[in-house]
């Protein structure tokens, strides 16, 4: 496909990579020329140096042959425009990120009067990954498939696990739980578990299950399940604002601290039901006497990752409430990892990864037909969702009859309302939604398939 993209920040050079590795020819735009040469010669992109909502600059980077256009500048309107421009030059795609909170109701608007594909918006995104965290607080990241009706599940494993020693083939068995393994991390190696792989303590596991059989699982375990029901929030932008309100809606108690005496009015006043507090979180007796050390969650939402990340080792040191931290700059994701810090949100990434699985979608129609791609460990493993639409080589064949590539895990099948944890004797049939998931990226179901 034939993408080109408006701005050259973390997330366009993040789309550029990502776009032009799975075989797109990318073009980016970026007023500043500086911005341009980085991304172009970093990811072997094309690149125009120019306003990218005026036409000529569109022209000169061939909207007339694009399929898609993204728009993920610093400005709303800039994006808008953009994509407006687009549309009428080159009559393809377009998607824009849409951040501010006023133009959040007005998405579904702007998405039919504009012809958009897609409005995104980093901040809303970010804020309902971290809601549903909260909701389910053993997990460390939750991804959803067949429409939520099937989750895949990451968590640590900690000391004393009954886990630990375990086989992965040994879970059905001993604990009696309709859970599949899919992948585990330990230290910097990443590993799609078979039936001989067995667990150590501070492993992380991804598992795919049904919402009620993950529940079962988490129990049998010993790991805590309680739902969280209060929470704590540090900073004030877009992001709680959001958190806010989908907290609000699951009837959590909400406490904000915020050091800027305007933002904790302006907050007040549009959510009456949260308790606003005027103060530094960085002074950790605000913090104990807001009670932290009782908090179900704690959740670090300023501007400055440092501040966050050492709000978040605080929390730790001193709670055992859920806790959540956001991270802006992408760079250092391998250090923060070793921190062990629980959820830790990057919004970038978010926003970059939701329209990868869109451009994947686009595709169907030009040959591949995944209709959902998640990175389960970045840059190691994804987990591909297909919707079996004819007879394809899968198709009818016991699993266990099947020539299957190495490093790669048939992990849910969903047919008839009902979620399937595959067995050697089960096969895929015509209709079914399928994940798969692999150490190298899939196109089509056929893919899992040894030549």
């Amino acid at each position: 496909m034939n993408i080109i993209i408006v701005g050259c920040g973390k997330v366009g050079q993040a789309l550029a990579q990502q776009l032009n590795e799975e075989g797109n020819d990318i073009t980016v735009i970026d007023m500043l020329a500086a911005k341009v040469n980085e991304t172009a010669a970093r990811y072997d992109v094309l690149g125009v140096v120019g306003n990218g909502a005026t036409h000529a600059v569109q022209q000169e980077a061939g909207i007339k042959n694009a399929d898609l256009l993204i728009a993920v500048t610093g400005s709303d309107e800039l994006n808008l425009l953009c994509c407006l421009i687009a549309k009428k030059a080159g009559n393809c795609h377009t998607i824009a990120r849409v951040r501010s909170p006023q133009y959040s109701s007005e998405a579904p608007y702007l998405k039919e009067e504009l012809g958009l594909a897609m409005v995104i918006n980093p901040e809303q995104a970010a804020a309902a990954e971290i809601a549903r965290v909260l909701r389910f607080p053993s997990a460390i990241k939750i991804d959803t498939f067949a429409r939520g009706r099937v989750e895949l599940l990451k968590f640590k494993l900690p000391e004393d696990s009954p886990l630990a020693g375990l086989a992965v083939k040994e879970i059905s068995t001993k604990l009696h739980c309709d859970v599949l393994v899919c992948t585990v991390e330990r230290g910097d190696n990443a590993y799609i578990a078979n039936g001989e792989f067995r667990f150590l303590d501070k492993d992380i596991i991804s598992i795919i299950a049904s919402p009620k059989n993950a529940n079962a699982f988490f129990k049998q375990i010993h790991y805590k399940t309680n739902a969280v029901k209060d929470v704590m929030i540090v900073g004030s932008g877009d992001i709680t604002h959001y958190l806010c309100e989908a907290l609000n809606r699951s009837g959590f108690s909400i406490k904000v601290i915020e050091k800027d005496l305007q933002k904790c009015e302006e907050l007040s006043e549009k959510l009456e039901y949260v308790t606003v507090i005027n103060g530094d979180a960085v002074d950790q007796q605000i913090l104990l006497e807001e009670g932290i050390e009782n908090t179900g969650g704690f959740v670090a939402l300023t501007n400055l990752d440092e501040e966050n990340i050492l709000l978040s080792l605080f929390a730790k040191s001193v709670s055992k409430g859920k806790l959540v931290t956001k991270v802006n700059r992408i760079d250092f994701d391998d250090v923060i990892r070793h921190l062990e810090l629980d959820t830790v949100i990057y919004p970038k990434n978010i926003t970059s990864e939701s329209i990868v699985r869109y451009v994947r979608a686009m595709k169907n129609t030009i040959g591949s037909n995944v209709e959902t791609l998640y990175s389960i460990i970045k840059g190691k493993v994804d987990a591909s969702e297909f919707i079996i639409r004819d007879n394809s080589p899968v198709v009818g064949k016991p699993l266990m009859e099947l020539k299957l590539k190495k490093n790669v895990l048939v992990a849910s099948i969903w047919r008839d309302r009902k979620v399937l944890i595959p067995r050697g004797g089960d096969s895929i049939q015509v209709g079914d939604s399928v994940v798969i998931v692999s150490s190298f990226p899939l196109h089509d179901i056929a893919d899992i398939l040894e030549k």
